[in-house]
């Protein structure tokens, strides 16, 4: 759609491209308006839905996706899996509304990267555009504590202790700075490592816990126990 021919071929080298999904031509032309200023962030494409959204993340390879929770066709809660298999994956992030609380938790435990709420400002979209690319969690203050709550009184299939059992020392530090919501620079920093080295053992903890995401992983955090 608008936009997508010509940022696709830009060949804008190290920006972070974004592909936008919503079914509402004005959201998506203000997210747009946005990103296209922010230094660094590059829109390579947008969808009126989630199919739309899966087929050209597949063609545009996008680093994030800003997905809007409600489409037509195949809603945001549909696509965030065939997006999060895609290889490589982008960073799923979910537009929503206050209204959306269950179905965004639905999403994180898909494999979304976080949410963000619809009215947030232009700082915030952006932050978390920037955020994402490097694989923080984003999660708007206004409903984590909710969204929080629900997943943790969810559960889960396997005990929880049982999934942390094979981590290693420094792992398990890791594990607990994603609990706290820290970024991979801050976790480095507080460590006295490299951030590299931070995504090293982050993509361990994912492998070796069977979490999707950074958000799942946080969450793990506090239903082992082991956030103090």
């Amino acid at each position: 759609m608008t936009d997508q021919a010509n940022s696709a071929g830009s060949g804008a080298g190290s920006a972070i491209r974004v592909l936008l999904a919503d079914d509402e031509e004005m959201i998506r032309h203000g997210v747009r308006l946005i990103l296209r200023y922010a230094e660094g962030i590059e829109v390579v494409g947008e969808a009126v839905d989630g199919a739309e959204a899966v087929r050209l993340a597949a063609e545009y390879r996008p680093d994030v996706v800003l997905l809007d929770v409600r489409m037509p066709v195949l809603d945001g809660l549909a696509a965030v899996e065939p997006l999060v298999a895609l290889a490589p994956a982008p960073q799923v992030v979910m537009l929503t509304t206050f209204g959306d609380e269950e179905n965004v938790t639905r999403a994180l435990r898909a494999g979304a990267t976080g949410f963000l709420l619809k009215d947030e400002g232009p700082q915030e979209l952006i932050r978390a555009v920037r955020a994402a690319a490097v694989g923080d969690a984003v999660l708007s203050p206004g409903v984590t504590g909710t969204v929080i709550r629900r997943m943790l009184s969810g559960g889960g299939a396997t005990d929880p202790g049982s999934r942390v059992a094979g981590l290693t020392g420094r792992e398990r530090e890791v594990l607990v700075m994603l609990g706290e919501g820290l970024s991979n620079p801050q976790i480095g920093k507080r460590l006295g490592i490299g951030v590299g080295t931070v995504k090293t053992h982050v993509r361990s903890i994912l492998e070796k816990t069977g979490c999707s995401g950074r958000v799942q992983a946080a969450l793990l955090a506090h239903q082992a126990g082991l956030m103090g």
